[in-house]
C-alpha cells in the first residue's frame, strides 16, 4: 500500500475539504503520511487584467493559505489542525473564515495566537511558499483540487467527493485510488452527472453557499445553482 501522500488543496473548495475528510479516516486507520500543500483557485482561475491573489492586501483562499505555510514551518501538524478548523467553519457551518476577525478567532481557539495572522502577511516567503506549492501542480499539467502528489512522482486529480465514506469503506476507496497508480496511461474515469446528480451536489454544498463572498468559477465557467438547490428544496 502506498504510506504517503502530498495534499493539494485550496481551503476554498469545498470538493477538496471532502476529499480531506476522507483522507484523514485512511491515514487514522493505515498511519499513511499526508503532507498539506497549496493551490491558488483564485489565481488559475484569474481574469484577464485582474490582479493575482498576491497583489492584494488580502485575498480569501490566498491569504489563509499564507497563514497555512506560517504554521506548516513550524509543524505539519499545525497546518493540518489550520486546514481542519478553516474548512469545518465554511464547508460544514456555513462560516467566513476568509473573513480575517474570523481567522483570527480561530488562530486564537486553536493556541496559534490571533497575531500569526499578521506574522504570516508581513513575511513576504509565505507568498512564495504558496507559489511554490501551487506551480507544482501546475508544471505537472493540474488545474484544479484535490490534486494527490505520490512518492513515485506521479499525480493524480481527485477524487472528487461530497460524501466522504469512513471506516472499511475509506480504505477501500484509497486502495481503488492508489491502484491507479499502477497504470500510468490511465488519464480519466469520469461519472457523469445528470440532473439528480447535480441537486444532490447543490445540496450538499449549502453551508459553502451560504458562507461564500465570491462567484465560483470552474475553468472559467461559471457555475449555475439551480434554483430549487439555493433554497434546500427537494429533488
Amino acid at each position: 500500500m502506498t504510506e504517503a501522500v502530498d495534499f493539494h488543496f485550496d481551503p476554498m473548495c469545498p470538493f477538496a475539504y471532502a476529499t480531506s475528510v476522507w483522507l484523514r479516516e485512511v491515514r487514522d486507520r493505515t498511519g499513511i503520511e499526508v503532507a498539506w500543500r497549496f493551490f491558488s483557485l483564485e489565481e488559475v482561475n484569474r481574469a484577464e487584467g485582474k490582479k493575482h491573489p498576491w497583489e492584494r492586501p488580502w485575498s480569501y483562499g490566498w491569504s489563509l493559505m499564507r497563514i497555512g505555510a506560517l504554521l506548516r514551518r513550524r509543524d505539519m501538524a499545525a497546518l493540518d489542525a489550520w486546514y481542519g478548523a478553516i474548512g469545518a467553519e465554511l464547508h460544514v457551518r456555513g462560516g467566513r473564515p476568509h473573513d480575517p476577525a474570523v481567522a483570527r478567532r480561530l488562530l486564537d481557539e486553536l493556541g496559534f495566537g490571533a497575531s500569526a495572522l499578521d506574522e504570516a502577511l508581513a513575511d513576504p516567503g509565505t507568498h512564495d511558499d504558496v507559489r511554490a506549492d501551487h506551480r507544482r501542480v501546475v508544471d505537472a499539467g493540474g488545474f484544479g483540487v484535490p490534486t494527490l502528489f505520490f512518492p513515485d512522482g506521479q499525480c493524480l486529480f481527485g477524487p472528487v467527493l461530497i460524501d466522504p465514506p469512513a471506516g472499511d469503506r475509506a480504505v477501500r476507496l484509497w486502495e481503488t485510488v492508489t491502484g491507479m497508480l499502477e497504470f500510468p496511461d490511465l488519464y480519466e474515469i469520469q461519472r457523469p452527472k445528470g440532473a439528480a446528480e447535480r441537486r444532490r451536489i447543490h445540496r450538499a454544498l449549502q453551508p459553502y453557499l451560504s458562507g461564500r463572498d465570491w462567484v465560483s468559477i470552474d475553468r472559467g465557467q461559471v457555475i449555475e445553482i439551480p434554483e430549487d438547490a439555493r433554497k434546500g428544496g427537494a429533488a
